[in-house]
């Protein structure tokens, strides 16, 4: 997931995810698609060596979940997704119950798979983890499956799904349905086991209005949906790879389809199809440099969907088909570095996968440093460093901002939500873990042990504990004086960065800073600012620059300057959310009342949490002058957000 920025950030962090704008050319021709990759190799058994997970309610020790079945249809009148779905269900002899996570679904019966009824109870509910579902079954003899049909309905507010109104869309005349499950929202759209470690193969039939389109996280089986009578089609769809349910994704829409070659491509509204297809055309280039670092692709198709601006991260590594918000779409191609961060998931995070949330960064730190290999491959290595330099502000913003104990790796996160775990430490200190690794012990030696890493615990939950078992039998190898220099313990137990660790550097920022000096502390004007020289990492540098020692809080750009700097470098009407966001952070933090008009447009016209909870986080730390405007925004935009950031801005301003 694309996410990065929870809680109080600089301006500085916003920028890990983006590349230089570099150009390629577009492809045309005929592809549908349902054109398979490569031949399917034998479905993998998924692991069964399970860690206890503080927020779920299963117990798969006794009887856990191996495939899910859906047949479920949409009701974009009440909001709800309702049907029936099979569990497949194994269990230790003599088991008698398997038990489930729910939250916030309707449930009216549970039968077998020949329909007789079976004993079922929902327990106490819990705000974060939702309720226990237990079912009792016959008892498990040894080695045999059991089958069980839950009967039930989603509610209009489940937060996993957001249903838009035409008025929504990018095309303004159908409705739209798009589910977000990570970290433990899919409990709320579908009954089952909700924990990453506990790895799922998924079969699914949806029937939707006939007018629009089914799209998932697997295989399509019927490219154009069958007719299902009264005005509706049903999609079928296959995902034989056992995944963490939190990757069990679905889209409806009206939504059209661009190849950009035989195993990668786009989906998006009509409206927005051409520009997605042409700002994201690397993807099919990124997909072989990443086979040729860390080995080959094993999901089949790599697609992409662009949704509606409401979607509330910048990308979601769903399985075959990447969810990615329009804010991407800068136009010269400088933020595709959002896909290949998604791209490497396909490797950390969804075939090795966090056991629990509080090793999210075994997801993310090593997903981070993946995509910066990947654009290191396509883009070269000064553009890579770039993202890197960047990063590092943002971390050590984040460094200073949050508890001690916040500053981890590996977190304690029982009792708390899991979101609270995903913040820049799991992405950007976990990346320069791994560049310190790749330091002391070579990139040779160090790619080597990372390829096999992702092949020897390939479909199998991953701890810290693991991770540090793997590394030391497989790139240590009993070297006393290697382990030492490493500090593992130290990275992944103890807050804050150890003494080992090296900021990466960026020759292509001294001018930047130079200028950025000659701007904002000697007070010269903005037509000195070689802004149409800069690549977009360059501009957000300028940008986000403040002056070492600033307090928080504290003005520090006076009216005039933030008037030259807006009119010269038309800041007013830039196109590329990344840099209005950084230009907004400057403005809002300095009281800069003609970029209010600005704020509220972006604030309402797109629901990226990375976006919108820190831009309220500044108006509101602005007392008197920022408070009222968050409040008016707000009462405007959360309507149009998904749950997972007006939850967040709700913590902030308060609901409207």
């Amino acid at each position: 997931m694309t996410l990065k920025l929870v809680g109080r950030v600089s301006a500085l962090a916003l920028a890990a995810a983006l590349a230089t704008s570099l150009g390629a050319c577009a492809t045309t021709g005929e592809i549908t698609p349902m054109t398979p990759l490569v031949p399917a190799a034998p479905a993998p058994a998924p692991a069964t060596d399970y860690v206890n997970d503080a927020h779920s309610y299963a117990r798969p020790a006794e009887a856990r979940v191996t495939h899910v079945d859906l047949d479920l249809a949409a009701d974009f009148a009440a909001k709800t997704l309702a049907g029936k779905a099979t569990l497949d269900v194994t269990g230790r002899p003599g088991a008698t119950e398997v038990v489930l996570d729910a939250k916030m679904l309707d449930i009216k019966g549970v039968t077998d798979a020949q329909g007789r009824a079976l004993q079922w109870s929902l327990g106490a509910s819990d705000p974060i983890k939702g309720q226990p579902l237990t079912v009792r079954i016959p008892a498990f003899q040894g080695g045999e499956t059991q089958k069980i049909v839950i009967d039930y309905s989603t509610r209009p507010d489940a937060s996993a799904l957001q249903w838009l109104s035409p008025q929504q869309t990018a095309g303004g005349q159908k409705p739209y349905l798009f589910s977000q499950g990570q970290a433990i929202l899919t409990r709320t759209w579908i009954p089952t086991q909700d924990s990453p470690g506990v790895r799922q193969s998924y079969t699914a039939r949806i029937t939707a209005p006939a007018d629009l389109t089914v799209v998932m996280s697997a295989e399509q089986l019927t490219p154009k949906g069958e007719a299902a009578g009264a005005g509706t089609k049903a999609w079928r769809f296959k995902l034989d790879n056992p995944i963490p349910p939190y990757l069990i994704a679905i889209g409806v829409g009206d939504l059209a389809f661009a190849p950009f070659d035989e195993r990668t491509g786009v989906w998006a509204e009509p409206s927005q199809l051409q520009a997605s297809a042409h700002e994201l055309q690397p993807t099919a280039e990124m997909v072989d440099a990443a086979e040729a670092l860390y080995g080959p692709y094993r999901w089949g198709r790599y697609d992409l969907l662009v949704l509606p601006p409401s979607f509330p991260f910048g990308g979601m590594e769903n399985p075959m088909l990447t969810f990615a918000t329009p804010t991407i779409i800068a136009g010269d191609r400088s933020l595709v570095s959002l896909v290949a961060h998604e791209l490497a998931h396909s490797w950390s995070g969804n075939l090795v996968t966090n056991a629990t949330w509080d090793d999210f960064w075994l997801n993310e730190g090593f997903t981070s440093y993946f995509e910066n290999r990947i654009m290191e491959a396509v883009y070269g290595r000064d553009a890579a460093v770039q993202e890197q330099v960047l990063a590092w502000g943002g971390l050590q913003d984040e460094l200073k901002a949050l508890a001690p104990a916040d500053t981890r790796l590996h977190l304690e996160l029982t009792g708390r939500d899991p979101d609270d775990g995903m913040n820049t430490i799991a992405y950007d200190k976990g990346a320069a873990f791994l560049r310190t690794i790749e330091q002391i012990a070579g990139r040779e030696a160090f790619d080597a042990w990372l390829r096999g890493y992702f092949e020897r615990n390939a479909w199998r939950p991953m701890t810290s504990e693991r991770f540090l078992e793997d590394i030391r039998a497989h790139l240590i190898k009993g070297d006393a004086g290697l382990e030492q220099r490493l500090q593992l313990n130290a990275w992944v137990y103890e807050p804050g960065l150890p003494s080992n660790v090296q900021a990466p550097v960026s020759h292509a920022f001294e001018p930047v800073d130079a200028a950025a000096r000659a701007f904002y502390v000697a007070k010269g004007p903005a037509s000195a600012v070689p802004w149409k020289d800069w690549n977009t990492q360059q501009r957000l540098r300028f940008l986000s620059w403040r002056p070492e020692g600033l307090a928080a809080g504290a003005d520090w750009l006076t009216p005039a300057q933030l008037a030259d700097l807006e009119s010269t470098l038309k800041l007013d009407r830039e196109g590329n959310a990344e840099l209005v966001f950084a230009w907004l952070q400057a403005a809002l933090a300095n009281r800069y009342e003609p970029a209010v008009a600005t704020a509220d447009r972006f604030l309402t016209s797109q629901g990226r949490r990375k976006f919108v909870l820190p831009l309220f986080q500044t108006l509101w730390a602005e007392g008197d002058w920022g408070r009222p405007i968050a409040t008016r925004i707000y009462a405007k935009a959360r309507p149009l957000y998904h749950p997972v950031t007006s939850n967040s801005v709700d913590q902030v301003v308060g609901r409207p």
